[in-house]
């Protein structure tokens, strides 16, 4: 159990080829790892944007949600990996949708490890210090598209290029599905409305 939630997620974030390997192959990783790291980032995102020292926090506290913020997560996590096994699939790719699940969660280990103690010394930092606050969130950003980098090439076993495609039209998919689940929410909102309106005509004049 310890080798599940503390070892192999540190082994994969160090040596990320080796560890994505063991992880299709191994059957060493584990979705419910992947979805606890998940719930991690989400909490370290909520203490970051809530309680981050002035100097580098410029939310306004009275429109903090952390409903949105857990909403605003799960849907582009999900939304990533549908799109990318749609993808994928079309493109000779071996992973499975499991498989891209865990791999893009222990990807997001580094911001968990990275941006929660950043939030807390950021509390204590002077103004000349917060380029260090930046450049660390920055260093885990790079650290987490390195690993979903060779976490998406080493499930699908594909080469760097591909890859790179891969993941271009990856983002172009949620790009299109959001287009479309946005038209289709405000067509329906709009025929809600003209269906409500006729109800109230008839009502009114009966």
């Amino acid at each position: 159990m310890k080798h599940d939630f503390v070892k192999f997620p540190l082994h994969v974030i160090v040596h990320p080829f080796d560890g994505f390997w063991d992880m299709k192959y191994e059957q060493k990783g584990k979705v419910r790892v992947a979805m606890a790291i998940l719930a991690l980032f989400i909490l370290t995102l909520i203490l970051q944007r809530q309680f981050s020292g002035f100097l580098v926090n410029f939310n306004d506290p009275r429109y903090l949600n952390s409903l949105n913020d857990i909403l605003y997560t799960l849907l582009p996590f999900f939304l990533f990996c549908l799109a990318n096994w749609s993808i994928t699939t079309l493109m000779e790719g071996e992973g499975k949708f499991k498989e891209i699940v865990m791999a893009t969660g222990y990807a997001m280990l580094p911001f968990i490890l990275v941006n929660l103690p950043m939030t807390f010394i950021s509390r204590i930092m002077v103004q000349e210090e917060t380029a260090f606050y930046y450049l660390m969130n920055g260093f885990a950003s790079i650290w987490f598209f390195y690993l979903l980098f060779a976490g998406i090439m080493t499930v699908h076993q594909y080469t760097a290029s591909k890859t790179v495609i891969t993941l271009i039209l990856t983002v172009i998919a949620m790009g299109i599905v959001v287009f479309l689940g946005t038209l289709a929410l405000s067509l329906g909102a709009q025929i809600w409305y003209f269906v409500y309106d006729i109800y109230r005509e008839l009502i009114f004049r009966t």
